[in-house]
This record gives C-alpha cells, structure tokens and sequence, in this order.
C-alpha cells in the first residue's frame, strides 16, 4: 500500500508541474504579445506625434497632434483589454485543467486507501492511512490556492502595469491640452512620462480641469499673499486669462511677441565708458547654436536616482540652471553644460562665483527681473539684485569665458502671454529661471527634452537633487 500510495504522490507531483509549465508557457506568451502590440502603438504615437513638429507655417491647416494621440491611446487601451481578456480564458481553462487532474488523482489514492483499510484490520495501520489521505488532501488543496493566487497575481500585475502605461499617455496628451505654455514637440519628449512603459504608479500634478483651486490650502495663502504684493507693479491689461491656444500658434505666439535677445554693448547705459570691454562682443547666436536635438535640465529632486545621465548627455546642447552641481550627480543628470542660466541672486550670494569652476564651463547667462516692462535704463538704476560689478569682476578675471546678460524685457514678454492663456490669475513675478530656458533653448534648437519640469513616477516633494529640503510647494509650483 506504501508503494502504491508513493507512486501516485510522485504522479500527482508530474501531472501538476506539467500543468503549471503549461500554464506559465500559455501566459507568458499573451504577456509577450500585449507586449508587442503596445510597443507597435508606441512607435505609432511618436510617429504621429513627429508630424505635429512644423514650422509656423503661414494658413497652413496642421494635424492636431493632440487628436491623434488620443486617437492612438484608444487604439492600445482596445487591443491591450482584448488580449488580456483572451490571457484571462486561457489561465481560467489551465487551473479546471489542473483541478481536474488535481482532484482526479486525489480520488484515485482515497480510493486505494479505504480499499486497504476495509482489508487490514490492524488500527494502527488503519489511522496511519487516513492520516496520509488527510495530509494529501491538505497538500493538493494548498497548493491549488497558491497556484491560483499566483497566476491571478500575474495577470492582475500586468493589467496594472497597463493601466499605469495608459495613464502615462493620458497624461502627457492632457498636459499638452491643458498647458500651453510648452510647444507640441516640447511636450513630446517629456521624460519620465511617455518614455515609460510600465511606471508603478502614476502621478499626474495639473490636469485640463486643474486650477490654483487645487493646492492645499498653505499654498492658496501664499499666492494670495503673492497677488496682493504686486512687488515689480504689474498692471496687466492684455486679453485672457483662459484664451485657448492651439499648441502649434502658442508657438508662432510666442516667436512673434517674446524677443529672446541679451544686452548689447550699443544699449545705454552699457555703451559708456563705464562699461567699454565688458560686454561681450559677439552676439550669442554666433556663440550658441543652431543646434539639432538639446536638453533642458531642471534641479528637481526628482531627478536623483534617475539614471538619466547618459540619456542626457547624448544631446548636442545640455542647458542647466544656476549651481546645480555635476560632481556625484553624473548618472543621473550627465556630465555636459552647454549653457548655464543663472539668476541674480545667486551671482549677488554665492561666495564662490568667481572661483568655482561650476561657472567656467559652456555660456553664461544671467537674468534679473526688472520692475513690469521696464527699459534697460530704468532696470539699471533699480535691479532686483544689483549683480553689476560682480559681473565685471567676473569678465575682468575671465575674458574669454562667454558671459551674457539677457534683456530685462523679455521675461515679462513671456509672462504676459502665460497670463493670457491661463485660466486664472497668476503670480505677479517674472517667470521661473526653467521657463525662461526652455524658450531660450527653442531659439537655438531644432527639438527640446526638457528634464522633470512635470512630476513624473519619480515625483517627490525633495525641492533639488542636490540637497535635502522637501516642500510640496516645489512639486506644485506654488
């Protein structure tokens, strides 16, 4: 009898492995072509969203980038539920297969046990077998939950994973709907997002019903103080907020009315004898550009642990912004700076500006927000920051270091047109030191990434990669 009943453990141990290959085999290969067929629409939505890439063309009628995109997002969402409802017959008919099985054999050894106990008549040996029956039953029934739990887990796995993918696009389509301020292909190449096929999870910050009304409510006080403050005297008087713009004439907007220049040796003050040498000769467009594919590399501290160095320096123009360090960063934001962009106050505070080699590397430029629309004269009597002779100290140790200061104009041209297309009321200050890169760099470049400016999976409330300070306020842009 010990024979027998070892015999058809090892059998139900065979039949039950082979069932589960079986089953791993029929899942892992609807896992492969779900794979396919989102990878076959991947490339199908980059290469609809490449032709959304035009010039301002003048009447010409463009494809709505947008539209498509859906349009293709509905296409993956259609194919990817119809193979997972195909993996999910296929693993439901498995596990009858296995129970069948399972439960085939589980009777054939009950029956062979009882057998033997109506002809032994010795207690002992009867106990003995139905305590063997007992524990097979036991084993068969646990590792048929276990089996199916896991193979229910797999698949629940992969549909996450493909729900988090359609969210992904989602959001990269309704971030182009709803933020206007970045043009179709900016919007494209956002890292982080549709580069990401599987993310754990999704976050999305801003979506086209968002609004200031969405941050918690120290945030809201600290715009509301913001507003009230008026401190640079803004006195908007333009169309908006909430005008709607296509992306394609945001961006002819914007090539039209922001002029993105620097000071000139020939503008006054800066034409006097006071400043003769200092300014550099050449303008920056001889210096920097025209270029093919750059990157613009935000301080977020999303981007630790990113891995995105590589990525990043396989751009042929690299812009970052203000001391955002390279040393002990490099796999994550790379090793290239082109162009670094700088704020006033940092030239004004940081002790080691003209010794640090941070700031010897690619082209300079640095901005200071002027009181609303005012002229270069009026903004030289009463800069935010009076960064002047530490400029010229600057060009007086490195003469040849390219260092430019960007016309004060321009960065409330820029924010007269956010304040145009958004739907509330923003803050009365020049835009931020990231959105005044990114316009600089579609001047120079023919496609811009630009690097964690929305949150993607990597979202945290770290303020920079190079420091430990955490605020919700950084995430959210309040």
């Amino acid at each position: 009898m010990d024979a027998v009943v070892e015999e058809e453990l090892v059998s139900v141990d065979a039949v039950v492995e082979e069932e589960l290959v079986s089953v791993d085999a029929v899942v892992e290969k609807e896992l492969v072509s779900v794979d396919a067929v989102v990878e076959e629409e991947l490339v199908s939505v980059d290469a609809v969203a490449g032709a959304g890439q035009r010039g301002c063309s003048g009447g010409r009628e463009l494809v709505s980038v947008d539209a498509v995109v859906e349009e293709e997002l509905v296409s993956v969402d259609a194919v990817v539920e119809k193979e997972l409802v195909s993996m999910d017959a296929v693993v439901e008919e498995e596990l009858v297969s296995v129970d069948a099985v399972a439960w085939l054999l589980l009777t054939t050894v009950a029956f062979l046990a009882l057998s033997s106990i109506m002809i032994h008549t010795n207690l002992k040996k009867k106990f003995s077998y139905f305590v063997l029956v007992f524990l097979l039953f036991a084993v068969i029934c646990v590792w048929k939950k276990g089996s199916y739990e896991a193979l229910r887990l797999q698949a629940k796995e992969f549909q996450v994973s493909r729900l988090a993918v359609g969210s992904g696009f989602q959001s990269m389509s309704t971030s182009s709907k709803q933020d206007p301020k970045q043009d179709s292909h900016i919007l494209r190449h956002l890292r982080g997002t549709a580069n990401v096929r599987s993310p754990p999870s999704s976050y999305q910050v801003w979506d086209k019903d968002s609004s200031a009304k969405n941050l918690n409510p120290r945030l809201q006080k600290i715009l509301k103080n913001y507003l009230n403050m008026n401190k640079y005297k803004v006195s908007y008087k333009g169309p908006g907020p909430g005008v709607k713009l296509s992306a394609e004439a945001l961006r002819c907007h914007l090539r039209d009315h922001v002029n993105v220049s620097m000071v000139e040796a020939t503008d006054f003050p800066f034409n006097t004898s006071e400043w003769k040498g200092y300014l550099p000769k050449e303008n920056i467009r001889t210096k920097a550009g025209p270029w093919r594919r750059c990157a613009v590399v935000s301080s977020a501290g999303s981007l630790k642990s990113s891995q995105l160095g590589k990525e990043i320096d396989n751009h042929d123009a690299v812009l970052r912004f203000n001391g955002a360090p390279i040393a002990n960063f490099q796999q994550d934001v790379g090793t290239k700076t082109t162009i670094r962009l700088m704020n006033s106050q940092l030239i004004t505070t940081e002790k080691q500006f003209l010794k640090n080699s941070l700031y010897h590397e690619g082209t300079l430029i640095v901005w200071d927000p002027s009181l609303y629309h005012a002229d270069i004269p009026s903004w030289y009597k009463k800069p935010d920051y009076n960064f002047f002779e530490i400029y010229k100290n600057y060009r007086k140790l490195y003469p040849n270091q390219p260092f430019y200061m960007l016309r004060p104009q321009m960065p409330w041209e820029l924010w007269d047109i956010m304040q145009e297309i958004s739907p509330d009321w923003i803050q009365p200050n020049p835009p931020s030191s990231g959105m005044l890169g990114i316009i600089i760099m579609m001047t120079l470049c023919d496609q811009v990434d630009i690097y964690e400016f929305l949150p993607s999976k990597r979202k945290t409330d770290m303020c920079y990669y190079h420091q430990s300070f955490f605020d919700s306020a950084c995430t959210m842009g309040a």
